[in-house]
């Protein structure tokens, strides 16, 4: 009796084997028939073509495989739909599409995603609703469809997982961080580190675009919108320079005076604008695109500048030209305080990444005195 019983047993369990086979032969035939069999290796392709960008770059490969290069270092392989991952891929930070329910901690790169029509894919942030200038963002977290889950330094690891991230996008202040970087990715969360704060060419921050279409599956809306951007400056860029001076700063709390370095991306815009900026021979040993200098140096430059350009950023917006000066009573007599050539920019500048363009547009039309209709700055009035 014991024995027949056994024998049913032994039975039944070769029977599920048989079925199992079958099904994992069926299955395999189906990809194959519809053209979702896996790739053992991957095959190059082509590049992505890039004109300003060179902190990453987009290699394409047979089979919808694709590979992204951050800063030389990083590698990512986006793995199509359906597909495996080849064997000739060590090394490399796996993303599988389609990316969903991601954790979006960078906030220049949120403006990028948000151009390509792309925020449907983005769950959660790392910016708080009432630190958004972006309309689009602050009603999307209004409305909860996106979910504030912590800064970069702190994320709520339980929101995170509970939320089934497919990928958290961090920027390079990360690296202060690697503990909570390396505990994401043990949850099973891939992890992109963006470097677009990296490019001294304005444009080539807009560039990234082009990243964010390969993660998103939307190439030609962010072709599109580069192309348009770089489309607006024709005409501009190319135009004489002005050789008109400007001075890019703010007054911090200590009473020193910050101001961008030699060859910063903010540097470079005013001199696409047809400006020259009048602080291009600061350097410094680190890796920061701005440094602190003393009130004395500041004025002593600062006075014979054509502009004078507050940035709002860190500090706040100035009012009117009063408190431009209860900060600094120096500037009284300076060539632009006298000839009312003092602007301050908006707070939201810095987020938004792809107004790039028309923040070169803004200074350029600044310094010729035209008609515009003045976008991330305004002039300050008595």
């Amino acid at each position: 009796m014991e024995l027949r019983k056994n024998m049913t047993i032994i039975r039944k369990g070769k029977l599920l084997i048989v079925l199992w086979t079958l099904l994992l032969l069926a299955a395999c035939t189906n990809g194959s028939q519809n053209g979702t069999g896996n790739a053992t290796e991957l095959i190059y392709d082509h590049s992505l073509a890039l004109s300003y960008a060179e902190q990453f770059s987009v290699d394409y490969y047979k089979e919808g495989y694709k590979t992204i290069t951050i800063a030389d270092t990083d590698r990512y392989l986006i793995v199509p739909r359906g597909k495996s991952v080849p064997q000739n891929t060590q090394g490399m930070i796996v993303i599988k599409e389609p990316v969903d329910n991601i954790y979006m901690v960078s906030s220049s790169a949120m403006d990028l995603v948000r151009a390509v029509n792309g925020l449907d894919r983005v769950k959660m942030t790392g910016t708080k609703e009432n630190d958004w200038y972006i309309e689009e963002i602050k009603t999307a977290m209004s409305r909860g469809d996106i979910l504030y889950a912590g800064k970069y330094s702190a994320p709520d690891y339980e929101m995170v997982l509970a939320n089934h991230c497919g990928l958290a996008v961090e920027n390079t202040m990360i690296y202060h961080k690697p503990e909570v970087k390396e505990k994401i990715e043990e949850l099973g969360i891939p992890v992109l580190v963006e470097y677009s704060s990296m490019e001294t060419h304005p444009l080539g921050r807009v560039e990234w675009i082009k990243l964010y279409g390969v993660l998103l599956d939307k190439e030609e809306e962010a072709e599109a919108y580069f192309n348009k951007e770089i489309n607006s400056l024709s005409g501009v860029i190319d135009r004489e320079k002005t050789d008109k001076t400007v001075v890019y700063f703010y007054i911090t709390a200590s009473g020193s005076v910050n101001v961008r370095k030699s060859g910063d991306y903010v540097s470079k815009m005013i001199e696409l604008a047809g400006g020259r900026y009048l602080f291009d021979h600061l350097t410094d040993d680190n890796a920061l695109s701005t440094m602190n200098i003393q009130m004395e140096q500041f004025i002593e430059s600062a006075m014979e500048a054509d502009y004078l350009v507050y940035n709002s950023s860190i500090d706040g917006k100035l009012s009117g030209m009063e408190d431009l000066l209860q900060k600094c009573p120096e500037l009284k007599n300076a060539k632009a305080v006298r000839e009312k050539n003092v602007w301050c920019t908006e707070k939201n500048m810095f987020q938004e990444t792809t107004g790039i363009a028309e923040m070169i547009l803004d200074f350029h039309y600044m310094m010729t005195g035209e008609d515009w209709n003045f976008k991330y700055m305004f002039r300050l009035e008595d």
